[in-house]
């Protein structure tokens, strides 16, 4: 057999197998001399059927599966000895003219290639580290939360001040269909917010989307639209009331300190405050940390430009999958995807270059950390180091899990490695400020 590769550009090329008829016709003969025993022909006793008309009728699905097989291995091995770097699976090319009574038959397979490129890890970026720290306004507003929280609730027969409405928001039109709890002090319009004054259950207030809240992206909470639909939706909305409430707000004392962190712990609004201060700042940390994760991404991505066999890999998503796509279908997906496949490709020659390797002692590390925060998750916050080892060996007594966890390594190392390459500038924002930061506002 014969088996060479054409190259259409830097990604993409045709695999040729060209097959002569001495690469199957011996498997084919012996296929129809195993069936002469049991074909039926009308007019012949079973097993009695000249050969040439158990040729005629089994031939050439014998010829054809007998190929196929000889091709699929063949092309199997080819690329194992190629070792080539693909992207997606070989596709089988359409000839027009091909033709399976034809006894040297050639096979044409589109393949896509990952592309060579090198990258620079020590580019100079513009990549920011946002520190978020709690300001008073947080703090006093998160502490008005807890006191409604905690406080008791009264059911009111209209909306007088300070009252929270829930009710339906609506427009079929724009497929808003959502339930939700509005505190009046929210909307941006003192005259619309006055119009609920009075109201009462099944009153029904229409409004505009445009400008509704002080911040346009309460309407991805109150009316469960996307974020890129908040700037630009302008549409009427009906508003149905189906509760209205009022809150008696919880004291701030000594009952309510230990019922939200545990007797002692907090004794006075200043620990509270300090306390509230800690945990959101130690959330927005985490927040913060995907932020940078994100930018750095997307700075390795633009920075590091390369082609990719895009009509190829279009073409590929079709085949794959338990539900086939049509074209337009796979190229939304291809587009959907772009990136990732960017990052991964990016993510593994930095690998290469950067010469990253694992150890035992790394996987015994990163195994702990994982079981102790999980530990966490479900009350358990102080194990024994006894206890997370005995956990740990069996864990890793497992090869399947060695390879999952390994992999989580190297991808914690990889993104390790791009932070302190991308070396960010450090800035302190408010949450509001990280939050327009975040949606590029």
């Amino acid at each position: 057999m014969d088996i060479k590769r054409v190259a259409i550009d830097a990604v993409n090329e045709v695999i040729v197998l060209t097959v002569p008829h001495m690469d199957y016709k011996g498997q084919v003969a012996k296929r129809i001399n195993e069936k002469m025993p049991l074909a039926t022909v009308k007019g012949f006793r079973k097993g009695a059927v000249p050969k040439a008309l158990v040729e005629k009728q089994y031939g050439a699905a014998i010829k054809v599966e007998e190929v196929n097989k000889v091709v699929a291995l063949a092309l199997e091995r080819y690329l194992q000895s190629e070792r080539l770097n693909l992207l997606g699976s070989p596709l089988p090319k359409v000839n027009e003219n091909f033709s399976w009574s034809d006894e040297d038959l050639v096979f044409e397979y589109e393949i896509g290639l990952a592309p060579e490129f090198e990258i620079d890890l020590d580019a100079k970026s513009n990549v920011v580290k946002y520190q978020i720290v709690a300001d008073d306004a947080m703090l006093d507003a998160q502490i008005a939360r807890i006191q409604k929280q905690y406080g008791k609730i009264i059911s009111q027969l209209e909306v007088a001040k300070g009252n929270d409405v829930s009710g339906t928001f609506v427009n079929e039109e724009a497929g808003i269909n959502n339930r939700t709890t509005i505190d009046l002090e929210e909307l941006a319009d003192a005259k619309l917010a006055k119009s609920f004054l009075g109201k009462k259950v099944g009153d029904i207030v229409t409004m505009n989307t445009k400008g509704l809240f002080h911040d346009a992206h309460k309407l991805m909470d109150y009316l469960n639209v996307p974020h890129d639909d908040v700037h630009d939706l302008d549409v009427e909305v009906t508003f149905t009331i189906d509760e209205v409430v009022a809150h008696d707000p919880a004291e701030l004392n000594q009952e309510l300190f230990d019922k939200l962190f545990g007797a002692g712990i907090v004794t006075s609004v200043e620990e509270l405050k300090a306390k509230i201060k800690e945990d959101a700042e130690k959330h927005f940390a985490t927040q913060s940390e995907q932020k940078l994760m994100a930018d750095v991404q997307d700075f390795l991505i633009e920075n590091n430009k390369f082609d990719l066999p895009k009509e190829f890999l279009v073409k590929w998503l079709q085949t794959v999958g338990e539900k086939k796509l049509s074209p337009e279908e796979a190229e939304v997906e291809y587009n959907r995807s772009e990136k990732g496949l960017r990052f991964q490709l990016i993510e593994g020659k930095a690998l290469a270059q950067s010469n990253i390797q694992i150890n035992f002692e790394d996987l015994k590390q990163f195994t702990a950390a994982t079981i102790r925060q999980q530990m966490a998750q479900y009350g358990q916050a102080n194990p024994t180091d006894a206890e997370v080892e005995s956990i740990v060996a069996r864990v890793l007594s497992n090869q399947d899990e060695v390879k999952k966890l390994s992999e989580q390594v190297v991808a914690e190392k990889m993104l390790q490695l791009f932070k302190e390459k991308a070396n960010p500038t450090t800035k302190e924002v408010t949450y509001e400020q990280f939050v327009a930061a975040m949606y590029n506002e």
